[in-house]
């Protein structure tokens, strides 16, 4: 088996590290990850400038693009073979529910589906990233669990989310849904030294909603979350409704 490890949070990640050494046993690794942080890239692609790749005193290869870029750089160019399975991750914080639109590390896993290949997005669930080192070998054996199937159902990825605690605590796995993520006050309005208005982007306060199967309950009531998705974003149940709109051009 051949597995390639990406994922956004750039090539030197703790996260990063532990997943490859967890997917180690499993078969041959090697890493193509971008060269700095692209979290929240989602599923860029670089379009205006060349890209490149360079080699680290590790082994691993680092690309200065996108996680997306990554993928289809790995595939297509710098690997000798065709991996059988992409795992990206583990990020540096949760991917749940409208998260993986924005995620960086899912989009990786996304392109990697696209192109074929199984694939999962893992995610540690807490802010202290360096707790993530803990699960080598509950991730070591979950991979295995997960690549057991040899393959997953078409146009399909899994995204797992670890919860922010002892891997020796966890209550088991539950296959949930996504959630639904509310942040509020999370755009700043300020000046710059210079009297310029600017804007950012990020922080808040953070809620969550949704059923007894959504990924963060799991995580708060101390299960790892996998959610299956889709690369198919049609609204079946609605194409009926729409199609009676009578809509002309």
């Amino acid at each position: 088996m051949h597995i390639l490890c990406t994922n956004d949070d750039g090539v030197l990640a703790t996260g990063l590290r532990v997943m490859a050494s967890a997917a180690r046993p499993l078969g041959s690794v090697t890493i193509v990850a971008p060269d700095r942080e692209q979290s929240a890239t989602s599923h860029s692609l670089t379009l205006h400038h060349p890209l490149r790749s360079r080699r680290g005193t590790d082994g691993s290869l680092m690309v200065d693009g996108t996680p997306t870029d990554c993928v289809i750089l790995a595939v297509n160019a710098l690997l000798e073979e065709r991996p059988t399975f992409c795992f990206s991750g583990v990020n540096h914080g949760p991917n749940m529910g409208e998260d993986v639109l924005y995620s960086g590390t899912v989009a990786a896993a996304m392109e990697a589906t696209v192109l074929g290949i199984p694939s999962v997005a893992l995610s540690y669930a807490g802010p202290d990233f360096e707790s993530i080192e803990g699960w080598e070998a509950a991730l070591s054996r979950l991979l295995e669990q997960l690549t057991r199937r040899g393959s997953f159902p078409e146009s399909t990825l899994l995204n797992v989310n670890l919860p922010p605690m002892d891997p020796a605590d966890v209550k088991g796995i539950r296959v949930t849904s996504l959630g639904k993520r509310r942040y509020s006050d999370s755009l700043t309005r300020a000046l710059d030294p210079s009297g310029k208005e600017y804007f950012w982007i990020g922080g808040g306060l953070l809620s969550w909603a949704g059923g007894e199967d959504s990924d963060f309950r799991a995580i708060e009531e101390g299960y790892i979350s996998v959610t299956p998705l889709h690369l198919d974003l049609t609204n079946y149940e609605l194409m009926e409704e729409v199609r009676g709109w009578n809509l002309e051009p």
